[in-house]
């Protein structure tokens, strides 16, 4: 895993740093100033205890807002993940041991350092240059020739209607294209890329150049099925994830999972190449809606609760 964390006057014009760095002194200057009132405000009480816990979340916000907004490093982003973590399991056992009066600021204030959370998260992995090298492969067999197949991929401008991040591969030189994706969170990334290998019928491998947004690689092979059953494929994509291991948790935490979604890429790509289209129910939304509205995950055992509702 390679570091480079971006330099502090980038990070010092950052709006969403610098207003994170903005929230936490907000948020840290009451707590500091008037501990029970700011705990009653939650409805967790003002009890001694509350008031201790209330100052001490206080004193590491206003820690975290004079490194956000003095010296902005992505360790303070961190550090605001790390706290956001402690405030809510506080506010989860503030929730189960409540008496009930305030109750309905308690779940507020929980809805909103939950939110806070994923604010933060999201901030504190774009902003780290940290990338984890990846390398995904995934099989189909399509009943098509090798040629036929091969044709269709090498037209690269159609590879969004089956690669569900793409949003755009636009052909701009014989053995050159630019390239635009959804990454993770939200955010979209773009890309040149070069071809590095073509061979009619048997392999295309590609490149993304210097200035690619993520580093990546990739090739894809076409081979006879064995018992003249069409064409095999094989497709390799290697690149550097965002954030590092921490980036694949909070991605695959909040939806994108990179193996299915190849998996997923490849059966829209085999219907495509055999039907000359991707089915789906009359009802189901197409497009980027499907992929926004229903998306994929590994399959998982049942829940105990599921496996009795499944059973009656």
């Amino acid at each position: 895993m390679t570091t480079d964390t971006r330099s502090t006057p980038r990070l010092r014009h950052d709006p969403l740093v610098r207003g994170l760095g903005w929230a936490s002194a907000l948020l840290g200057v009451p707590q500091v100033v008037a501990p029970a009132g700011f705990a009653r405000a939650l409805g967790v009480g003002d009890a001694a205890r509350q008031r201790s816990a209330t100052t001490a979340v206080g004193v590491r916000e206003l820690t975290a807002a004079a490194g956000l907004l003095g010296r902005p490093h992505p360790a303070w982003l961190w550090s605001r993940v790390g706290g956001d973590l402690m405030d809510l399991t506080m506010l989860a056992r503030a929730l189960k041991n409540h008496d009930g009066r305030g109750l309905g600021r308690t779940v507020a204030a929980t809805a909103a350092v939950t939110a806070l959370t994923a604010t933060d998260v999201y901030a504190a992995v774009t902003r780290t240059r940290r990338s984890t090298p990846m390398e995904l492969t995934a099989t189909t067999t399509v009943a098509q020739p090798p040629d036929k197949v091969y044709a269709l991929w090498k037209d690269l401008e159609r590879l969004p209607d089956f690669m569900a991040h793409l949003d755009e591969v636009r052909v701009t030189g014989p053995r050159t294209s630019h390239w635009r994706a959804e990454a993770p969170f939200g955010k979209t990334v773009e890309w040149d890329a070069e071809t590095t290998e073509d061979v009619p019928g048997q392999r295309i491998a590609w490149r993304s150049v210097e200035g690619a947004d993520i580093d990546n690689s990739g090739e894809v092979r076409f081979t006879p099925a064995p018992g003249d059953r069409g064409t095999e494929i094989r497709v390799t994509l290697r690149y550097d994830l965002p954030g590092g291991a921490v980036g694949k948790a909070a991605a695959r935490y909040f939806g994108e999972e990179p193996h299915q979604q190849l998996d997923d890429d490849l059966r829209r790509f085999k219907q495509i190449a055999e039907i000359g289209e991707i089915t789906r129910s009359e009802g189901a939304p197409s497009g980027k809606r499907a992929r926004g509205e229903f998306p994929q995950h590994p399959a998982q055992p049942l829940t105990e609760d599921e496996l009795k509702e499944a059973l009656a």
